[in-house]
């Protein structure tokens, strides 16, 4: 198990929340190598993989369970939108009426109901890989904090349950994003989609919280699991 790490600033007046995801989409891409012509992205979002794919290829489908996200979604002759969520065995025997050679998911298996369950019926699909997964090591210093359980499986348990269904690579980075001040790290949290629309904390646990916060960076810890 490889573990590398990266380091970002965060500028507020890019008005971009998903500097992370970006990043992860790029570095999950690189894994790819032998550039599939038929493609699935679970949890698909508005597009950020097909964006990036510097390619030809024959057939991409993205599959999400946000309608508004399909909707910004790029479509194409070949590019399709499912409306459909990964949780659900029932979406498995639609997708297996394509023919796969990869299967991609970046920024989105974090929130599956069941990690194992999910994996097996990626397994069944029976093609190469690329999957990125936040673990709980992201948010790890304000989680301690304000002494908060993280919402996230750690990277050992998402390394045992993958290894139970696929023998590839896996390797975990470590990312780190700089502010400015806390407001704006903590308007990042609530606008990047990133804690999951966690909302456990009080105003005045908030605000306490961000006075005691000791570091002027989020950490942000990401599984990649790929072939």
């Amino acid at each position: 198990m490889r573990i590398d790490s990266e380091f970002s600033k965060y500028a507020a007046h890019y008005g971009s929340y998903n500097v992370i995801q970006e990043k992860v989409a790029v570095k999950l891409l690189s894994h790819v190598n032998n550039k599939p012509k038929n493609i699935l992205d679970l949890g698909c979002g508005h597009g950020a993989l097909v964006e990036k794919i510097d390619w030809e290829y024959n057939r991409f489908v993205g599959v999400d369970f946000a309608k508004g996200m399909l909707e910004l979604h790029p479509k194409s002759k070949i590019i399709e939108c499912i409306y459909g969520d990964f949780n659900d065995d029932g979406l498995y025997k639609t997708l297996k009426q394509y023919n796969f050679d990869y299967v991609l998911s970046s920024s989105a298996l974090q929130w599956a109901q069941d990690l194992e369950k999910v994996f097996s019926n990626i397994k069944s699909l029976d093609t190469q890989i690329s999957l990125a997964i936040f673990t709980s090591g992201t948010f790890e210093t304000l989680h301690k904090t304000a002494s908060l359980e993280p919402l996230l499986l750690s990277k050992d348990e998402i390394y045992t349950i993958q290894k139970k269904y696929f023998d590839v690579n896996f390797e975990v980075v470590n990312y780190r994003l700089e502010f400015e001040n806390t407001r704006e790290m903590f308007r990042y949290i609530k606008k990047s989609g990133v804690s999951g629309s966690r909302n456990a904390l009080s105003f005045k646990e908030t605000k306490k919280l961000m006075d005691e916060y000791p570091l002027n960076y989020l950490e942000f810890e990401v599984a990649y699991i790929y072939s």
